[in-house]
């Protein structure tokens, strides 16, 4: 949507210098501790009972057969209670208020950390909601600019249409692109095994705080239930196992903080729909997310520090073999990451070839137009405002208003209005399709007046627009709200343009028909009359023939922008 290009200004404004120096400076401002999350302490051989049983002595073996005898137990079974209570009596040594392994139940404190645990999570859900949720590639692409800076500069300048054709002139469309896309591929060669691994650490990173995020901790949480004697919530252990067995996994992937570079790239993506607010400051914006990001990071830490969750699941699930395990992910950054290129190129090479269009376009004006210029339509994007509304209709909208006063009022309307006046149709509805085609366009201009006004701050749809804008909701309802604002101007103004075409379209079948009867067009009774004689008639009837033209010559160029505006092919 339009909108779009409004709400990540943040994110395509900020030169390459600019990214690095505000990423200097946040290494200057960070609080983001170094100490890493996840600290993999001595949890012992991660080995089956069986394994371990079959490695005792001969006589510890005998000790555990003859306890079996009066248990009536196997030995195995004995041993496995043996290990495990161990195990539950560690657990509570190292971490008091957690586990309680006799019962098999997570207590309050278990409880409380991971509600801590939880709350910080959520701050990344909602800055990965506003990134990379948002546009995968372009935040790559993004976060690129930092790890690697000069392919960055390299893919920007050597896939730049511009660029290529102030060197190629005579080079035609497909061969820039081709140019375009070698020089992509040569940029994203240059890409070192540091550089590589580097984005490769930072989508891992981005993949864990993501998967931790959006873990369903109040599923958990809601299983605890409050018991008096305990004094807090409690739970089974057996209840929420698996569920903690993929937390555990999470937490351990996720070892080390997320460096500073990928930070900045979301927060940038977190800020971008709210650069125009008044008095907004990214430096300061930046410092307090840093600040909120540290909090969370915190969280995650300390439960990592006062939770032996790999422990306290050996000994819930009675499996001494059971560690850590590694998530997959981050894997596809450079898939991503070279798609996205692909994309932007190729948008680039759409814009540039519409521009080219345009000014082809603007040259055809210009000599349709006998020299006006074309009047920009107020309060809609243009060079001199770009804070207006992204209507893709204005350029129409223009070039209607234009026609209006440099051809209709001035060369068009002297032949029409004589017979508006004075004809007598042989055919009432000729009369009929006539009068209410002229009035369309005769009141042209006052119509697209009134839409200006409408989408003017002070009008309805600008009104709504600039106040959506303006809301400090979320993202989705706020784009929704603009996209919304958006659909009705265009409707608006595609339904002038239209009537427009439909009037110059009948105007010029009942002028054929006044110049030459085809049976459903007939000429007029008096046309004699108005058209006079010799010369003035001559004259007359010239003009109509070139009135025809100058619609059809209308309507071409109108065809034209549609084109260029990709609503028709």
């Amino acid at each position: 949507m339009a909108e779009d290009g409004t709400l990540n200004r943040l994110v395509s404004e900020l030169s390459l210098e600019e990214r690095n120096k505000l990423l200097e400076k946040l290494k200057g401002q960070s609080t983001i501790s170094p100490e890493p999350l996840y600290t993999e302490a001595e949890e012992g051989s991660a080995v089956t009972f069986d394994e371990q049983y079959t490695k005792l002595p001969w006589y510890m073996r005998l000790y555990y057969f003859i306890i079996s005898l009066f248990r009536n137990k196997a030995p195995l079974k004995i041993f496995e209670d043996s290990r495990i209570g161990s195990l539950g009596r560690q657990i509570e040594a190292q971490a008091p208020g957690i586990y309680d392994c006799q019962r098999n139940y997570l207590l309050y404190e278990f409880f409380r950390l991971l509600s801590a645990l939880r709350d910080g999570a959520r701050f990344f859900f909602t800055a990965l909601d506003a990134s990379v949720n948002r546009d995968k590639g372009e935040f790559y692409a993004f976060l690129g600019s930092l790890e690697m800076p000069e392919v960055h500069r390299h893919l920007i300048r050597n896939t730049s249409p511009e660029l290529i054709a102030e060197k190629s002139p005579d080079a035609g469309e497909s061969e820039m692109r081709q140019t375009a896309f070698k020089a992509m591929e040569d940029a994203i060669a240059e890409i070192s095994e540091q550089q590589r691994n580097a984005m490769y650490f930072d989508a891992r990173s981005l993949n864990c705080l993501k998967e931790l995020s959006s873990f369903l901790f109040d599923r958990v949480l809601v299983a605890f239930g409050f018991e008096p004697s305990a004094g807090g919530q409690v739970c089974s252990a057996n209840v929420v196992r698996e569920q903690l067995i993929t937390l555990n996994n999470l937490l351990y992937s996720l070892m080390e903080p997320p460096p500073l570079a990928l930070l900045e790239s979301l927060f940038v993506f977190v800020l971008q729909d709210r650069t125009a607010e008044q008095g907004f400051d990214i430096n300061q914006e930046m410092r307090n997310l840093l600040s909120k990001a540290e909090v969370s990071l915190a969280a995650i830490r300390t439960f990592n520090r006062q939770v032996p969750l790999t422990l306290i699941l050996r000994c819930a699930k009675r499996d001494m073999s059971l560690v850590s395990m590694t998530i997959p992910g981050g894997e596809e950054w450079f898939v991503v990451y070279r798609e996205y290129w692909k994309r932007h190129i190729e948008a680039l090479f759409a814009e540039y070839m519409r521009n080219r269009r345009h000014m082809d376009l603007i040259r055809s004006f210009g000599y349709f137009f006998k020299g006006t210029n074309l009047k920009v339509l107020s309060n809609t994007v243009s060079e001199s405002n770009p804070n207006g509304l992204p209507i893709t209709e204005a350029f129409a909208l223009s070039f209607l208003l234009t026609f209006y006063s440099a051809v209709f009022m001035r060369d068009i309307n002297k032949f029409l209005r004589p017979i508006l006046l004075d004809g007598e149709f042989v055919k009432q509805e000729n009369r009929t399709e006539f009068t209410e085609s002229y009035n369309d366009l005769i009141k042209l201009e006052d119509d697209i007046r009134r839409f200006e006004a409408n989408i003017s701050p002070s009008g309805d749809l600008g009104k709504r627009y600039f106040q959506a804008r303006g809301e400090m909701s979320s993202l989705p309802v706020k784009r929704r709200k603009i996209q919304i604002v958006l659909e009705e101007a265009s409707t608006e103004a595609r339904e002038l343009i239209d009537r427009s075409r439909e009037a110059i379209k009948t105007l010029i079948k009942v002028t054929n028909g006044i110049l030459k009867s085809d049976g459903r067009y007939e000429s007029l009774s008096n046309l004699d009359n108005l058209a006079g004689k010799g010369q003035a008639q001559t004259a007359f009837l010239n003009g109509l023939s070139d009135t025809v033209k100058s619609f059809q010559k209308t309507l071409d160029l109108m065809d034209d922008i549609d084109v260029m505006e990709n609503r028709r092919k």
